[in-house]
């Protein structure tokens, strides 16, 4: 009888054991940091990027905001400029690992920032010609790699995106 308690117990500790290492492995749940809003972009730090096929309006990162947290979140700022010369600035940002964005702030005349109201994070979709898509396919986000630099973002906003830099 000594021995089924021994056997009972040396078993159960071991049980007890492969419990607490399978939970050292849970993932833990995402949270995101808290935001600080940039400085307004300035002229001399735009960096433009083309989308598609699209010619009459031009895209553009401010190199100064863009930034990776530690929960792996792209944020930058994007200057939408339209033909007739109508500029939305808005801070957002971008997580590689779901395919998603979201709005921060959206930029005013005055050179201040209104907070996005209600802005939730939503799926990156779209076509070739959609500016999201352009900035997760071939700016930001790498298939099959951790979230790149800053650097990284800047060198590929420069030369022609880090899609290509890849090839």
């Amino acid at each position: 009888m000594k021995w089924f308690f021994a056997l009972v117990l040396v078993l159960s500790s071991g049980l007890l054991r492969a419990d607490k290492f399978d939970n050292e492995y849970e993932e833990k749940a995402w949270a995101e940091i808290a935001v600080q809003l940039p400085a307004f972009p300035k002229e001399a730090d735009l960096l433009e990027f083309k989308v598609g096929s699209v010619v009459n309006t031009r895209f553009f990162i401010d190199a100064e905001s863009i930034s990776v947290g530690s929960d792996d979140v792209i944020r930058y700022t994007l200057i939408v400029v339209s033909s007739g010369g109508a500029r939305n600035i808005s801070y957002e940002g971008m997580r590689c690992a779901t395919g998603e964005r979201r709005f921060y702030a959206f930029g005013h005349p005055d050179n201040g920032w209104s907070k996005a109201k209600g802005s939730r994070w939503s799926r990156v979709s779209g076509g070739t010609n959609n500016h999201h898509v352009e900035l997760y396919a071939n700016y930001f986000c790498t298939v099959g790699a951790p979230v790149v630099s800053t650097e990284a973002i800047r060198f590929g906003l420069r030369n022609g995106g880090l899609v290509a830099k890849q090839r």
